[in-house]
């Protein structure tokens, strides 16, 4: 069944009524491109860190909804969000994050741009009837930096970042993850759409049933799930042993659409969720620490195989409930209000946008 205009399945729920997605939504072509148009297009992009973009000239490619971007620091010091795609006939001019460059030049043609987007040269092009290297420069996306995370956003009505991480800094009260210091990155490629994955971020329901080993260190009967207007927090007290995490809280919040800020104490995981397909994703996990404990060589280790661990049980997971999904056989079943309501506020978001999608 194909998704059109003014789908039923786009009207809003109350949380004590509410329903999942159906299955279309995650399973087909039209769907995912519904998502690129209505959800990636419009909303920030968790995209780089402040670490990669010191100097004049350094930049970091990406991707929003289909659209190739390279982020870099002009010689002004400000952050640009370029397109990373010349106005000549499309070519890149980046092929990979990089450091210092003094100009941004074509890899297809050699057309060069200065680090603020405007066109310097096109060779051999002297003799091009009104040509005027001057009305030429690359489009540009919005940028912002919270805490030294780097976010884009395609669309200039989407809200400020402020506006869109508002509260997380309160909350965040004593983890000055704006000083931690990058360590590693991990990837994942999964069989199985984007909204699956997410939707079992979004609840710790599932917990005593597949994660025998965070379980112990959580406390299922103080989990908590808080929504805001573009972010959820789930929360539980946290008792890991010093080896690992030590005491404390677990934080973790959900970004709309698709980031993950993963707060424990003393470190900081970062999570991209990047759909590759109508039933296939990409997340990429990056782990940063307080410069101190980067010594702790152990510590890390230990963090990042439980770490691998726990992802590896949602992986298998969410393959099989994209198995089901894309069965024929389900049909939306109802949310838990009291250990869902992360799911739901996820689909109301989806739903919302949906409604606001052309």
């Amino acid at each position: 069944m194909d998704i059109r205009p003014h789908d039923p399945a786009w009207t809003p729920q109350p949380l004590s009524h509410a329903s999942a997605l159906p299955a279309r939504f995650y399973t087909t072509a039209e769907s995912a491109a519904l998502d690129r148009r209505a959800v990636f297009a419009k909303s920030w992009q968790l995209l780089a860190h402040a670490s990669q973009l010191e100097q004049s000239g350094d930049h970091v490619v990406g991707e929003i909804a289909g659209v190739p971007l390279l982020i870099v620091r002009g010689g002004d010091g400000e952050l640009r969000a370029l397109h990373n795609v010349c106005r000549h006939r499309a070519g890149p001019l980046a092929l990979c994050d990089g450091r210092g460059a003094k100009r941004l030049r074509c890899h297809y043609h050699g057309w060069t741009y200065a680090l603020d987007g405007q066109l310097l040269s096109a060779p051999e092009m002297q003799t091009t009837a009104d040509f005027d290297i001057a009305t030429i420069r690359l489009p540009r996306a919005r940028v912002a930096a919270w805490r030294n995370l780097v976010f884009a956003a395609l669309d200039h009505d989407v809200p400020p970042i402020g506006e869109w991480l508002d509260g997380i800094d309160v909350r965040l009260r004593g983890h000055a993850i704006e000083d931690y210091v990058f360590h590693a990155r991990e990837g994942y490629d999964i069989a199985c759409n984007w909204k699956t994955y997410i939707d079992n971020y979004l609840e710790g329901y599932h917990v005593p049933h597949i994660h025998p080993e965070l379980n112990r260190m959580l406390d299922y009967r103080n989990y908590v799930v808080e929504t805001s207007r573009w972010h959820s927090l789930q929360h539980s007290p946290l008792e890991s042993g010093d080896g690992l995490y030590g005491s404390g809280e677990a934080l973790y919040w959900f970004v709309w659409p698709n980031t993950m800020l993963n707060v424990m104490p003393g470190r900081l995981q970062t999570n991209r969720v990047l759909p590759t397909g109508p039933q296939q994703c990409r997340v990429v996990f990056d782990y940063y620490y307080p410069a101190e404990a980067l010594a702790d060589e152990s510590r890390r280790s230990q963090d990042r195989a439980f770490s691998d661990l726990v992802q590896r049980e949602d992986v298998d997971m969410c393959e099989h409930v994209q198995r089901g999904l894309a069965s024929g056989s389900y049909e939306a079943g109802r949310l838990n209000p009291l250990r869902e309501n992360g799911v739901h506020h996820f689909h109301e978001l989806l739903r919302e946008a949906y409604r606001a999608s052309p």
